[in-house]
């Protein structure tokens, strides 16, 4: 098997750190002389901060500021150290049972790497032979579904992507992106007719958009596109546009609150030129 190992001193480094931040925790979650907040909480109060603390990291590379990706994944990290703790009080398993069983899992998804006598794959046979185990492994567990274990906790934007591609390997897709584009003008006059009812129904409205923004996952995907990159990307793009329309408004002699939409209007295009 291959191994990689890092130097002697970097690999004491990295073990001194690592016990560092374990017995910070074990002090933390002492029910004693511990925090008394961390020594309260559960798996599911913590589940919610991992979250957050996962966006903040993505949020951190978009903006490529390395300081501030190493302290997110600094953040991330705790919330590993954390539940492992929780469980370990419980006598369920530990941060070694966690660490053993992602390697385990990883050294089973690449044969072809830790197994001297396997025959090297492109990252296209890579990626085929990954699904296969996989697929292999929500067999095992009872799941056979093509759709079986995909994470209901997961953001919607991201479990609409994950089983969109499920779908797509058994060959339930659209075959063109153009057939796709017709299916987003459908789903937009589909919602055009919901709010030009008298009485609107929000609930067939609500599922209108949902259609829509569905759609718009699977044109994410075909275009080779990860959506929520996008739109992390577009959600910046908006937050610099509009501080910059806050911070010339007053060549109008107006505040953000009294200029007219298209006061506001003509400082988004010049954002647009300037940024």
């Amino acid at each position: 098997m291959n191994k990689i190992t890092p130097p002697a001193d970097d690999r004491a480094r990295q073990d001194a750190a690592l016990h560092r931040i374990i017995d910070i925790m074990v002090r933390l979650r002492d029910p004693e002389t511990g925090c008394p907040w961390d020594a309260k909480q559960t798996f599911e109060t913590i589940a919610p901060y991992t979250i957050e603390e996962a966006y903040e990291t993505a949020d951190a590379i978009s903006r490529g500021n390395l300081d501030d990706i190493r302290d997110e994944l600094g953040d991330l990290l705790l919330q590993v150290i954390f539940q492992a703790r929780i469980a370990e009080e419980a006598g369920q398993f530990d941060l070694a049972d966690i660490a053993d069983s992602i390697s385990d899992k990883m050294i089973k998804r690449h044969p072809h790497i830790f197994n001297d006598n396997a025959e090297r794959l492109t990252a296209e046979g890579q990626k085929a032979l990954w699904e296969e185990i996989k697929a292999d492994e929500r067999a095992a567990k009872g799941k056979a579904g093509v759709l079986d274990d995909v994470a209901a906790g997961l953001p919607p934007m991201l479990r609409a992507l994950k089983l969109q591609k499920r779908a797509a390997r058994v060959g339930f897709d659209w075959p063109d992106f153009q057939q796709l584009r017709d299916k987003l003008d459908e789903e937009l006059g589909e919602l055009q007719a919901e709010l030009n009812q008298p009485e609107r129904d929000t609930t067939r409205i609500a599922d209108e958009v949902g259609d829509i923004l569905f759609v718009a996952v699977n044109i994410a995907r075909k275009a080779g596109i990860d959506p929520e990159t996008a739109l992390l990307s577009c959600n910046n793009k908006f937050e610099k546009r509009f501080r910059y329309i806050e911070e010339n408004i007053d060549k109008y002699g107006k505040n953000i609150e009294s200029a007219s939409l298209d006061e506001m209007e003509q400082l988004w295009q010049e954002a647009k030129q300037s940024r």
